[in-house]
């Protein structure tokens, strides 16, 4: 009886210590894992946890929260420590035929030795076997390529012969005739970047490394809004560390939101599905998906772009696949066009960097080749430096 007696203070006090040292664990961590607020929360607030939204673990939407606004709301201690984000100045872009018009100038002046040139020898007093020669060698210098080159020839050769005339306006008018046709005003140029029964339209892009794909999504975005279009992008570029924001500055500077992933070597149809789903969801017009660069002749590579285009298939209809070559390239792009028309099936092609040393020809041979139409051109590194294609604005501007 004696030792309960003294046992029983001691067995009380411990219990007493245990219970203060847990209530002062419990204040502590609470301290640094809650944030409590009083009211309705706003903009500056952390954001919620997320919760899978799907059996596969995907992040969902935030968790959604019961309790009157004077509840404590978990939040993730890594999101109290982030550091804010600079705004991108949102831009306003120029007018499309403000960008044509000013293409046209930039195209006149890097490719008028072309339609000098023809011009010249067209407008000789004696057109003989050699001059005719020239000529050939002209078109195929201007990357026109042999068939159409000889073509070309051919159809001159009769005209000049029943004319007879050398007078310069009407050898210009003559040539300027059979370039249009080569180019050829049939085919059908125009964007497919309206709704369509309920859904967005979507665009992907592709092409090899280093042709400037996520500058063309940055810059046919601002195409879109200056259309008053609404647009999202999807950054599905994910082996290149830097394209997820490069794409996502693009898309700010002119107010449009990107989908991406945060982590490196993510699934690219993974983020090009959700891209596809928040278009969905917010009945946007357009979402463009911009993918990473792959060697045409990389079996893996381009199966990867087909999965990447059969995903996104799962929610909408891909409305256009856009190949962006680098003019400067020549036969090699064309090769590039024939493979990527196999994997994923083009439907128009984006010709950048048409200047300098570019020839104008090779919308031309591209055309002949694939029968697919130029839809685009790029001049120049500026950001509204992209505009249709117009093929007797294109022929005006070689021949002045």
């Amino acid at each position: 009886m004696t030792d309960l007696s003294v046992l029983l203070p001691i067995v009380i006090a411990v219990i007493v210590v245990l219970v203060v040292a847990g209530t002062i664990i419990g204040l502590v961590r609470g301290r640094r894992s809650k944030v409590r607020y009083t009211g309705t929360r706003d903009a500056n607030d952390p954001a919620l946890p997320t919760t899978p939204s799907g059996a596969d673990g995907e992040s969902g939407a935030p968790t959604a929260v019961a309790e009157p606004p004077s509840a404590t709301v978990e939040v993730p201690a890594e999101l109290l420590e982030e550091p804010p984000v600079e705004a991108v100045p949102t831009e306003t872009p120029a007018p499309v035929a403000g960008r044509l018009q000013r293409l046209r100038e930039r195209l006149a002046k890097s490719n008028n030795v072309f339609g000098k040139g023809l011009l010249a020898l067209l407008s000789s007093d004696r057109v003989d076997d050699t001059v005719w020669d020239e000529v050939e060698e002209t078109l195929l210098l201007a990357d026109i390529g042999t068939e159409p080159s000889l073509e070309l020839v051919e159809t001159l050769k009769a005209r000049v012969r029943v004319m007879g005339s050398r007078d310069p306006d009407e050898v210009r008018s003559m040539l300027r005739e059979e370039l249009v046709k080569l180019v050829d005003p049939t085919l059908d140029r125009e964007l497919r970047v309206d709704r369509k029964s309920g859904k967005p339209a979507v665009v992907l892009v592709v092409g090899v490394n280093g042709v400037g794909k996520t500058t063309t999504v940055g810059k046919l975005a601002r195409v879109l809004v200056a259309e008053d279009k609404d647009v999202i992008l999807g950054a599905a570029d994910t082996f290149r560390a830097a394209a997820s924001q490069q794409l996502a500055t693009w898309g700010a500077r002119v107010g449009v939101p990107t989908v991406k992933s945060d982590v490196d070597g993510a699934d690219p149809a993974s983020v090009a599905f959700e891209a596809v789903k928040a278009g969905i969801e917010q009945e946007v017009d357009v979402v463009m998906v911009d993918t990473a660069g792959r060697l045409q002749n990389k079996v893996g590579l381009m199966d990867e772009l087909g999965k990447v285009k059969r995903v996104i298939e799962k929610q909408a209809e891909v409305d256009e696949v856009l190949l962006v070559l680098d003019a400067t390239t020549g036969q090699n792009g064309l090769n590039q066009a024939k493979v990527f028309s196999e994997v994923v099936d083009i439907t128009g092609i984006v010709l950048t960097k048409l200047d300098g040393t570019a020839k104008g020809g090779i919308v031309v041979a591209i055309q002949k080749q694939l029968g697919v139409p130029v839809k685009l051109v790029g001049l120049g590194e500026g950001p509204d430096d992209l505009a249709p294609f117009d093929v007797e604005g294109f022929v005006d501007a070689i021949l002045a």
